[in-house]
């Protein structure tokens, strides 16, 4: 006889069993490897679920924005090329400008429609916006094309109305207004008429463009404005409604 219980022996004998396969001294159990495999598929799923965040960054919505992006610099290159009055650089300005136009029409609308919107686009769609136009507005002016005065009333404009969207963000979204997508298709068409190098008939054309855009520009930033005060207030309203049902 050992002295040895046989519950004790039984147990040892089952902790073994545990650890070990049968028949196999050392080797993990089929509950060890079972474990050992999901810890690797959760890491797994983890590292997978990041590419995949990474990856969502270089859509095509995007790709599109950053591609306005770089066209600003190269925009001001071209239209700035040989004292700015060459009607060849102007048209390879122009082109630049129109591409940067186009793209923006459609990045927003691939990003909603296809459910790509990121943190990055967000970001990014309304910067490449402003710097285009801004870019082309000071060039003009810079070179004598356009008053200053005008280019300070689109950009103040557009700089004023993106400030105001974040003050009353808290209270909610002001949404685009057919004005404000008119303004710009008006802006867009107004301004790429400049940077081309016109003449006659066309260049008096393009005058009446551009007042059309800055009416506009003046107009739909006074929407806005009273649209963000009526935001305002009904947000505070229900605000303070929701403190009194909360008190009583």
């Amino acid at each position: 006889m050992t002295g040895v219980p046989a519950s004790a022996a039984g147990g040892t004998s089952g902790a073994k069993g545990a650890t070990s396969a049968p028949g196999v001294p050392g080797a993990p159990s089929a509950a060890a490897s079972s474990d050992a495999g999901e810890a690797r598929a959760v890491r797994g799923g983890k590292l997978g679920a990041a590419a995949v965040n990474q990856a969502s960054l270089w859509n095509i919505a995007n790709i599109l924005t950053m591609v306005r992006l770089v066209l600003v610099p190269g925009f001001v290159v071209l239209m700035l090329m040989d004292g700015g009055y060459d009607p060849v650089w102007r048209a390879w300005a122009w082109a630049a400008f129109a591409v940067a136009m186009i793209t923006d029409v459609f990045d927003g609308h691939l990003a909603r429609t296809y459910d790509l919107v990121t943190d990055f686009g967000k970001i990014a769609d309304p910067i490449a916006d402003k710097a285009i136009m801004g870019a082309a507005l000071i060039c003009l002016s810079y070179l004598g094309d356009l008053p200053w005065w005008v280019t300070g009333v689109i950009l103040g404009r557009e700089l004023g109305i993106t400030l105001l969207r974040f003050i009353v963000i808290r209270y909610g979204v002001i949404p685009a207004s057919r004005g404000g997508k008119l303004k710009t298709l008006i802006q867009g068409i107004a301004v790429g008429m400049y940077v081309l190098a016109l003449e006659g008939w066309l260049a008096t054309l393009r005058w009446w463009v551009m007042a059309a855009a800055v009416i506009l520009t003046v107009v739909t930033g006074i929407d806005y404005v009273r649209q963000a005060i009526v935001l305002r207030r009904r947000g505070t309203a229900e605000r303070e409604a929701a403190a009194e049902g909360t008190e009583h």
